[in-house]
């Protein structure tokens, strides 16, 4: 029995009678089985594609079987680095790469799957009557003020030349090429999500894991609070920091501010600079990520103190890393009522100033006696 035969027979029908094409005039039920498209920019897909792809088009076929107009398109995300470094390490110019990479990953690997891809509606990134909609995209986006450029601090690849997601550096390395990722401040463009925030915060048109609203919450990092000024010693401008726990200012024990803040060089006095440069030197080059989950909190006095807007006591600022430049970029550090100033504190021996009792509530560890 010559399987191959076979399946090219069947593959041949299915692609002649439309079998996999959705009429969305006459669907009554359509469902779309959508899929993340593959990158052409090697010799070929690879078995984690395949493991991705046959799992979902199982999905698509019972959906199928429960009488839904199951809509599953395939396209090829043909711009950007990967497409780059592939023409580049091979030689060839990407116009006449990346095509005939389409070609050997649709006809060669893709369709001999057997997967219910509708290839009518096929599309490449790269396709001018494709990114045309995206470009029209991006500039409703600008002339309604939700598109605008800022310098930020971003993961930087040397090796591929490119910005990196946080979930694309592993261990402080590219995940693709094992580059030690550096930081490095760019101006480049942002979306204003944050207009947005309550309606991406409500989770009540569907059901989602608790997991998934967490992640969801921290990403669009929506926070209701107050900004509190804080009067630096022999200083004219003041420190201000952003909390949403106002009500325990009577616990502020130390301010710390991110290794990005503007005014770390302004505070730090002379004695401490050469320390504050180096911890700063390796702060800024640790992910993000790694910076706010790492049990280990770390950080570097800078010499300097600010004044309790109440009670006028010497409050010291120190430099740390798990204070990400977003927002303030600083914060009053109140170890005895939060978990992260609680370890930072721990670290360096800074003092616990417990100024609430909860009833009914359980800090997350368990303060130290005195």
């Amino acid at each position: 029995m010559d399987v191959h035969a076979i399946e090219a027979r069947w593959r041949e029908r299915w692609q002649q009678s439309a079998l996999y094409r959705t009429d969305f005039d006459t669907a009554r039920r359509p469902f779309y089985n959508l899929m993340e498209f593959p990158y052409p920019s090697g010799e070929g897909l690879h078995v984690g594609h395949v493991y991705t792809y046959a799992g979902a088009d199982t999905f698509g076929r019972l959906r199928r079987m429960q009488g839904y107009a199951v809509f599953q398109p395939m396209g090829f995300d043909a711009f950007g680095i990967h497409s780059e470094n592939y023409a580049l390490k091979v030689d060839r110019h990407p116009a006449e790469l990346i095509p005939a990479n389409i070609r050997r990953f649709r006809d060669e690997q893709l369709s001999r799957l057997g997967c219910a891809f509708d290839w009518s509606r096929s599309l490449s990134t790269t396709d001018p009557d494709y990114y045309r909609w995206t470009q029209w995209l991006f500039v409703q986006l600008f002339n309604a003020g939700l598109a605008y450029q800022a310098e930020a601090a971003v993961n930087w690849c040397p090796q591929d030349q490119t910005v990196l997601a946080n979930e694309q550096v592993i261990d402080g390395r590219c995940e693709r090429c094992d580059t030690l990722v550096v930081r490095r401040e760019l101006r480049q463009w942002f979306f204003r999500i944050t207009a947005y925030a309550e309606r991406l915060l409500d989770f009540s048109a569907g059901e989602f894991p608790p997991e998934w609203i967490a992640a969801q919450r921290a990403w669009i990092g929506r926070s209701e609070g107050a900004e509190i000024d804080f009067r630096i010693v022999d200083q004219s401008a003041p420190l201000t920091v952003f909390t949403t726990r106002p009500d325990t200012l009577f616990g502020t024990t130390f301010l710390a501010l991110a290794p990005e803040h503007p005014l770390v060089e302004a505070v730090t006095i002379l004695e401490h600079r050469a320390a504050v440069a180096a911890y700063i030197t390796t702060a800024r080059n640790r992910p993000e990520r790694e910076r706010t989950i790492a049990a280990d909190k770390s950080g570097v006095f800078s010499g300097a103190y600010a004044r309790h807007p109440i009670t006028n006591a010497a409050i010291p600022i120190w430099i740390a890393d798990y204070v990400l430049p977003h927002g303030n970029a600083a914060l009053m550090g109140v170890p005895a009522h939060d978990e992260r100033d609680f370890a930072f504190a721990v670290r360096y021996n800074l003092p616990l100033l417990p100024v609430i009792a909860a009833a009914n509530a359980e800090l997350p560890y368990t303060a130290p006696a005195g």
